[in-house]
């Protein structure tokens, strides 16, 4: 298989993924998912701005967030965010340390 052709099947993942999360799978929380998998759809954003940033273009976090999740941040949570139990923010905690640095 060519790069070319190796590149766009890996995009062509990552925009099933995208729209498997952001579309058919709203139910899953972000702390569920980091807890069990080590990444959730913020890491996503951060992977897909730090691609940007290396390329040169410039790209805050917050503006990942919006172009990954189709809207701003605060409606996502006010839309599909539920509240996170004790027990899941514990697990959270070890989690992002482990899987993202406790710089974050």
């Amino acid at each position: 298989m060519d790069d070319q052709t190796r590149i766009e099947l890996e995009a062509a993942a990552f925009r099933t993924l995208r729209a498997h999360l952001m579309e058919q799978r709203t139910d899953v929380q972000n702390i569920d998912m980091m807890n069990l998998a080590g990444f959730c759809r913020n890491c996503l954003s951060r992977w897909y701005q730090e691609a940007a940033n290396a390329r040169g273009i410039e790209m805050d976090k917050m503006e990942a967030r919006e172009i990954f999740y189709g809207m701003t941040m605060d409606e996502w949570k006010a839309n599909y965010q539920t509240d996170a139990s004790p027990a899941q923010q514990a697990e959270f905690q070890q989690s992002f340390a482990e899987n993202v640095g406790k710089d974050g």
